[in-house]
């Protein structure tokens, strides 16, 4: 089974509640088989809109990501982040 990736584009608009998402959300993605690839580094952007704040994150699969997207531990996560941020997420199955 293949791989998957969250891919976030994030810019922050009140860093402590993002702060708050960002603890639980770690929580919840390792929970969930999910390791952090990418936090936040250093970027280029090239095309599209830009955020300061790219995340990637992998996991075991694209059912794992998305049930880590769906389940209460995130959604609760989610809640700190909602008013606090501005948000492109999206799932990705890898290439086998």
């Amino acid at each position: 089974m293949p791989k998957a990736y969250w891919v976030a584009h994030v810019t922050v608009t009140d860093e402590e509640a993002y702060g708050r998402y960002a603890a639980l959300a770690t929580k919840a993605i390792a929970a969930h088989g999910g390791e952090f690839l990418a936090r936040g580094g250093r970027a280029i952007q090239k095309e599209g809109r830009a955020h300061p704040r790219n995340v990637i994150s992998i996991f075991p699969s694209l059912e794992a990501a998305e049930a880590c997207y769906e389940s209460a531990e995130y959604q609760e996560a989610l809640s700190h982040a909602q008013g606090a941020s501005e948000r492109d997420l999206v799932l990705i199955e890898a290439l086998e």
